[in-house]
């Protein structure tokens, strides 16, 4: 069990004159800002409102790289060497960061986006790659990694601090991944049922997966979304049960 937890949340990914999401609405809720970087979605003025609202609200603002896919929203798994994948993280990293020092905001953290995400919680070699990017970028940097995945073991490994994340409205597989989007049980809806997972995971170290099996996990961050339907509801829900258990 741990003493206080993060509530982390996917933000700043609409596009020019698109808007995605309800990032001005679930922001008071939230205490970190994964801001999208321009590769799966976002662009400079984008990303510096997205900026200015943490700023406003007190939020920690991380980094959200992706592969470069805004046509698949980074959902999209591409063929990237990890040379590729190094470069193309430190080149997200540093344009945020330079629009956060505009702002006199810290950049705080880095957590990979969809299918790059996805790859580096089994691919060592990816995960090692995003890792070495960060800690080439800014070594005091924390890398938000799937709990129990390969992507801690780079983190650790490369010095970085590690925080675990857990998700409050996907589903879980067995073994501790998150449940394809495109299958049955990908994401939880009911805001009751949401509440109860995340008070389980932070509480008792575990979820149960789709299929009823119990799987341990380490409940440091926990990421909602704020694109879904009646997100706005489940962010303030979870923040007020943490808030009253004393675990935020």
């Amino acid at each position: 069990m741990v003493n206080k937890v993060d509530l982390n949340c996917d933000m700043g990914e609409g596009f020019g004159v698109y808007r995605f999401g309800f990032d001005e609405e679930a922001m008071p809720y939230v205490t970190s800002a994964n801001l999208a970087c321009g590769f799966h979605a976002s662009d400079p003025m984008t990303m510096l409102r997205a900026i200015r609202l943490a700023k406003k609200h007190g939020v920690a603002v991380g980094a959200h790289p992706s592969f470069p896919d805004r046509v698949g929203f980074g959902r999209r798994l591409l063929g990237a060497s990890p040379d590729e994948i190094r470069a193309d993280v430190i080149y997200q990293i540093g344009a945020l960061a330079a629009l956060c020092r505009s702002q006199g905001v810290g950049l705080t953290h880095v957590k990979a986006h969809g299918a790059l995400y996805n790859l580096a919680t089994r691919d060592v070699e990816v995960a090692t790659a995003i890792a070495e990017a960060v800690k080439s970028t800014d070594r005091n940097l924390t890398m938000i990694c799937l709990a129990g995945s390969r992507m801690t073991e780079a983190a650790r490994k490369a010095g970085l601090r590690c925080r675990e994340e857990v998700f409050a409205d996907r589903g879980y597989t067995r073994q501790g991944t998150l449940v394809p989007r495109n299958l049955p049980g990908a994401i939880v809806h009911d805001v009751g049922a949401v509440v109860s997972r995340v008070l389980l995971m932070v509480r008792e170290g575990r979820v149960l997966s789709v299929d009823g099996e119990e799987v341990p996990v380490s409940a440091e961050t926990i990421c909602v979304h704020a694109d879904t339907p009646g997100a706005v509801e489940m962010i303030r829900a979870i923040r007020q049960t943490l808030e009253r258990e004393g675990l935020v």
